[in-house]
């Protein structure tokens, strides 16, 4: 299971490294990191999507919270909320598949961003599952590079 954590830190030098590296350090992984600051410029929020079960989040959250820098760890496990994450991929295209990649694009309400005579570049913002499943379906046309933001999430209050 892959579990959303959104940690608010102090925007202070190295407090990333400590978050990633007490994580690291007890043998998880991270499939996803993405930081930036919040609407107040003394904090920053890092969310990440950690695989794991609700035993390796409960010890990451606990870890989390004895951390200095760490003003409140939320686990999104459980809860409603939205994620989205931006992605850009260039895919190889040729006269004969050039449509269908677009169209393809279309479909999932993605823009076409750049145009070359062997490739197109295509920007999506959408949830995970969503980028995932273009990705899936663009990949027989030939990846040439793709980058992606990282989840971010918010939650959903009634």
């Amino acid at each position: 299971m892959k579990h959303i954590i959104a940690v608010v830190v102090e925007n202070q030098p190295g407090v990333l490294a400590r978050v990633v590296g007490l994580i690291s350090g007890r043998g998880y992984n991270i499939d996803s990191l993405n930081v930036a600051p919040t609407q107040d410029a003394s904090t920053s929020r890092i969310t990440m999507l950690v695989p794991g079960d609700d035993r390796v989040l409960e010890q990451v959250t606990k870890q989390l919270n004895k951390l200095v820098d760490v003003i409140k760890v939320h686990d999104f496990t459980g809860e409603r909320y939205l994620d989205r994450e931006l992605m850009l991929v260039k895919v190889m295209t040729s006269q004969k598949n050039r449509t269908a990649a677009i169209e393809l694009a279309s479909l999932f309400n993605a823009r076409i961003v750049s145009v070359q005579s062997k490739s197109l570049t295509i920007q999506m913002v959408g949830a995970s599952d969503d980028v995932d499943n273009l990705l899936e379906l663009l990949r027989p046309n030939g990846i040439l590079e793709l980058s992606r933001s990282g989840v971010i999430a918010v939650g959903k209050q009634d």
